[in-house]
């Protein structure tokens, strides 16, 4: 894996390990969690490397093993310390980076994959919501053991879940039914349904300055925006990727930039406002490009 920026960047080889996932600290700028597994994950052990970017280049602080392959991370939005990770055995794992050993907590419910996990930024709320193939999305908190609700409704896999950075308690969902989904966990049932692609949808990403907009990536090539005050047709269509969309995030910094990264091994930057929306392509990668990250603390910095 590698970060890029106009800062400089780096590159750190994990042998024998294929990254599912990155995400950028809230805390320390330049360090980053990759969730990463064996054979793809398809089979073998998994891999938590917390890593930090210094003038050298990108430096390997802590690692942990997992006995599944592990297919996705976040941190903790109130200890700089903790992260939780998502595995191919169904459980979600809680590691603390200023331990030797891990994880502090396991948590398993999901009967099949667990491919999406993602704790809540809104201040007030200590919540983690987890995606699953069983077609089910989970809320947890992690002080308790169990989960608090179990989210039903999806007919396909569930690639991705993100909570709304402005709307406490209310979630995204992506799944390979074709639906973009958004739930709220204070109501039962599902919150808004939109047939988003005619297609597996990938992931999916709230934008950061409008509560109402959220970006879908999908195995068709596309990205899609979509306004939940009119979703009959999307706001904006954005093509480019040769393969499926792995991951789409919108940028923390402007309103209509975002980055996504592919099966094509490019990751593509784009501004939904200009006529040719396509700011560049970056070719670094030399096989199937699924996790990405923007940096909140340096500009530009993937």
């Amino acid at each position: 894996m590698g970060t890029v920026g106009r800062d400089g960047g780096g590159v750190l080889r994990l042998p024998g390990l294929h990254g599912y996932a990155v995400e950028f600290s809230p805390y320390w700028p330049g360090r980053v969690a990759c969730a990463a597994s064996q054979y793809y994950g398809i089979a073998g052990c998994g891999t938590l490397a917390v890593l930090e970017q210094n003038e050298a280049g990108i430096a390997l602080l802590k690692s942990f093993d997992w006995n599944d392959g592990l297919f996705d991370v976040t941190w903790s939005e109130n200890n700089e310390h903790v992260l939780i990770t998502s595995s191919g055995d169904g459980s979600l794992q809680i590691w603390d980076t200023t331990k030797t050993k891990g994880p502090l907590q396991v948590y398993k419910e999901h009967t099949q994959e667990a491919y999406s996990v993602d704790w809540s930024q809104t201040r007030g709320e200590q919540l983690v919501v987890s995606g699953s193939w069983d077609q089910t999305a989970k809320l947890w908190d992690p002080a308790v053991g169990k989960s608090l609700c179990t989210f039903k409704g999806h007919e396909g896999v569930i690639y991705s879940t993100i909570w709304s950075p402005h709307i406490p308690g209310c979630f995204a969902s992506a799944s390979g039914d074709q639906t973009l989904r958004v739930w709220d966990v204070k109501a039962p049932g599902v919150k808004l349904v939109i047939p988003a692609h005619q297609a597996e949808i990938l992931s999916c990403d709230w934008c950061k300055y409008d509560e109402n907009l959220l970006v879908t990536g999908a195995v068709d090539c596309s990205l899609k925006g979509w306004d939940l005050r009119n979703v009959r047709q999307p706001l904006f269509i954005l093509l480019g990727h040769t393969y499926a969309i792995r991951r789409v995030k919108f940028s923390p910094f402007h309103a209509t930039l975002l980055a996504s990264c592919s099966y094509d091994f490019t990751v593509r930057f784009w501004d939904f406002s200009r006529p040719n929306p396509l700011l560049e392509t970056v070719e670094h990668h030399t096989e199937f490009t699924c996790g990405l990250d923007l940096s909140l603390h340096n500009r530009g910095q993937v």
